[in-house]
């Protein structure tokens, strides 16, 4: 029965789509008071900074979070304790695709409660990040944009994405997107799955498994990481597998950071292209990056969307992954420019 259920939003979300949850089950109490609710930063942000409510307003969330049958989205002043301050709590809906993480952090993977994610909602905008990420360094963006700030004005010849092979870790939802993007433009790819299943997948040659990952990096002149973070892909990418790599191949990762081997990446001599953090980064952090725009670039073109978590440990929530970054900046600084060459690739 629906009679009596009560959905609490719990994030921002326009006022239409609002609208278009009360019309699909009028009889659902949909309780939204976006006043009390983190303040967006950007359209379809879910993860805002909470707003600085009095004691009372705060009371008054927990009054309404307390209501819940289904939450849409994470309570986001106290996510550790939804099962016991919304007793009659039977569902989330995560507005992530990836949750895993947080579920183990706030404990709700113990708890009595379905949980749904957003899986493949971002299949297609990440399957176009990935594309412009392969085509900013196969069609040379970083150079151009030098040469357009000296002023130098020069016949240019670019590489071609048609005929390069891609290499797409992980086949699901995302993965699925990213081989049409690239196969409908005349890249032969290759996909990695889990291993033990077989896929069906358009615009895949052939599919490999783990055991073959070794064997085909050296061929790879695109590899996109869209895969899960599980403990079977856990630091997949390391040093041996950056090592293989060949020169000017383009990493594009798309699924969480814990995929590649920070450590390993930090450390990898001939990375050319290191990706910027998002904006607002602490001074200590900016220093850092300022430093690794300035040294040296050479070999291969390594293109990351870190997400500000590539580089700290798991469990950690953004800003203490920020704090892990910028107290390794002391340590970064000081090794030598010949054992330390990174770049900021513009994005």
């Amino acid at each position: 029965m629906t009679d009596h259920l009560t959905i609490v939003i719990g994030s921002y979300l326009e006022p239409d789509l609002i609208g278009r949850i009360r019309a699909a089950q009028p009889a659902v109490r949909v309780i939204y008071e976006p006043d009390l609710l983190p303040v967006p930063q950007y359209q379809c942000d879910h993860s805002a900074p909470p707003r600085d409510l009095s004691a009372a307003d705060i009371d008054r969330w927990r009054a309404l979070a307390g209501q819940a049958d289904i939450f849409f989205d994470f309570d986001w002043l106290d996510p550790h304790a939804m099962t016991t301050r919304s007793p009659r709590l039977r569902w989330i809906q995560a507005t992530n695709a990836g949750i895993g993480a947080f579920m183990q952090r706030t404990g709700l993977d113990r708890a009595p409660v379905t949980v749904t994610t957003a899986a493949g909602i971002h299949a297609v905008p990440l399957a176009e990040f990935a594309l412009a990420g392969a085509l900013h360094f196969i069609k040379g963006v970083p150079d151009l944009r030098r040469w357009q700030q000296d002023r130098r004005w020069e016949r240019y010849a670019s590489r071609q994405l048609a005929g390069q092979r891609a290499l797409v870790v992980g086949l699901g939802g995302m993965g699925r997107q990213v081989v049409a993007a690239f196969a409908g433009l005349g890249v032969e790819v290759v996909g990695l799955g889990r291993d033990g299943r077989t896929y069906d997948v358009p615009g895949l040659c052939r599919v490999i498994d783990r055991d073959g990952l070794a064997a085909e990096l050296p061929g790879i002149g695109i590899l996109i990481l869209c895969c899960p973070l599980t403990p079977q892909t856990r630091g997949l990418i390391g040093r041996e597998q950056l090592a293989l790599l060949p020169p000017r191949a383009v990493l594009v990762n798309i699924a969480r950071g814990e995929v590649v081997d920070s450590g390993a990446l930090i450390e990898a001599r001939s990375a050319e292209r290191f990706a910027r953090l998002a904006p607002r980064l602490p001074a200590p952090l900016n220093r850092f990056y300022e430093q690794l725009q300035r040294s040296e670039a050479r070999h291969f073109q390594l293109y990351l969307n870190l997400a500000i978590q590539a580089a700290a440990p798991a469990g950690l929530d953004w800003r203490g992954r920020l704090a892990v970054l910028a107290g390794r900046e002391a340590e970064l600084a000081t090794q030598p420019d010949d054992e330390f060459r990174f770049h900021s690739g513009p994005l």
